[in-house]
């Protein structure tokens, strides 16, 4: 990925039906990283923004489709985040195959990704079908528990874990044929689960590649939520990372990352990101083994883009400085910040729960 370096404004580019603490969490975020790189900045919603052809997006979701020429974005040049053709591309859906015969199949559907992706991924499949659903979660449950999610869901909202029949029919009796229509994943449920983050952020020529962890709370509905990642930040590309002292488990998790990476690439004509970022689980299967697996990507701003803005601008600053330590919070309780923190959001969520969200700094030529 190349680009020209030249004088630009970043625009926050906000989805209408996307959650309101998520529209300013991203137009944090797009303010920030215009403070980084000494551009103007604008919002997409106001009246006084005027379009020039020197814009540079963030945008809170993966362009899909014609939105990408309406905008007038190019390439990985011209925004923070990703493109593909069709919806569904940009979900969870793409990490596994449809069942056999599968009754409901989204247009641009190709299955060679998922052939390609089949060593690095849980064992799963993915449908758009109620009757899809009931016949994959009946067979999938012969095999162990099953973990369930709405492939428009994210930060572990839309999940279930399905152990028996009785929580099989409580599920099925919860979908309808719209919500099946977005799709759903049934994979193999693995315990003592932890996520690494795996990912590459290019912007304004500087290029970013980093693995992490992510960490769960509980909110006060005693649901799993997303609570933050630790990210070490490299300069430079997957090799240079790669030469670290990695422990084994961590260079695993790169290696599935980037072969679901280069799938992408190789199955989504038209694809392209400047903002690669990928799930990996590590857990115990049904058998007690343990077992790695891609879950999903990001080709958007997300919960670690905070923790890369943060490396972006300690890598600017500092020329020699090779790689950073960055991580970012969310914490559904008022809590004393750090000094140095960047506050992204604090105020009510979708649900009218507390959250504050921040990121910060932690060490660098770690």
């Amino acid at each position: 990925m190349s680009v020209t370096a030249k004088q630009r404004c970043v625009v926050a580019y906000g989805n209408v039906q996307a959650a309101e603490h998520e529209q300013q969490t991203n137009l944090a975020l797009a303010r920030w990283l215009a403070q980084i790189l000494g551009w103007s900045f604008a919002d997409f919603r106001s009246e006084g923004w005027e379009p020039t052809d020197a814009l540079y997006f963030v945008p809170t979701h993966t362009l899909v489709g014609e939105e990408r020429a309406d905008l007038g974005i190019s390439g990985v040049e011209d925004l923070l985040g990703g493109y593909v053709q069709h919806a569904f591309m940009a979900t969870k859906a793409i990490s596994h195959p449809l069942i056999s015969r599968a009754r409901g199949q989204p247009d641009g559907w190709n299955p060679q990704f998922a052939e390609r992706v089949r060593e690095v991924v849980l064992a799963g499949l993915t449908v758009f079908d109620l009757e899809d659903a009931r016949q994959a979660a009946t067979e999938g449950l012969r095999s162990g528990a099953l973990r369930v999610k709405q492939v428009q869901a994210c930060g572990g909202a839309g999940q279930s874990v399905l152990r028996d029949t009785t929580d099989l029919a409580q599920w099925l009796s919860s979908l309808d044929a719209s919500s099946c229509a977005q799709g759903i994943v049934l994979e193999e449920n693995l315990e003592q689960a932890v996520t690494h983050s795996v990912g590459q952020t290019l912007i304004d020529g500087l290029l970013m590649t980093y693995h992490g962890r992510q960490h769960q709370a509980q909110n006060r509905h005693a649901e799993a939520v997303y609570a933050g990642s630790d990210l070490l930040l490299v300069r430079g590309d997957f090799v240079d990372l790669l030469a670290r002292d990695l422990e084994p488990q961590v260079r695993q998790a790169i290696e599935y990352a980037r072969v679901y990476d280069t799938a992408a690439a190789l199955s989504f004509p038209g694809f392209f990101a400047s903002r690669r970022n990928y799930d990996v689980l590590q857990g115990l299967d049904a058998k007690g083994e343990s077992t790695f697996g891609v879950l999903e990507q990001s080709w958007r701003v997300g919960g670690a883009t905070g923790a890369e803005l943060a490396a972006l601008e300690v890598l600017r600053e500092r020329k020699a400085v090779k790689a950073v330590r960055a991580s970012t919070h969310e914490s559904h309780a008022e809590c004393t910040l750090p000094q140095q923190a960047q506050v992204l959001y604090r105020g009510l969520d979708s649900r009218g729960d507390f959250i504050l969200k921040y990121a910060q700094v932690d060490d660098y030529d770690c």
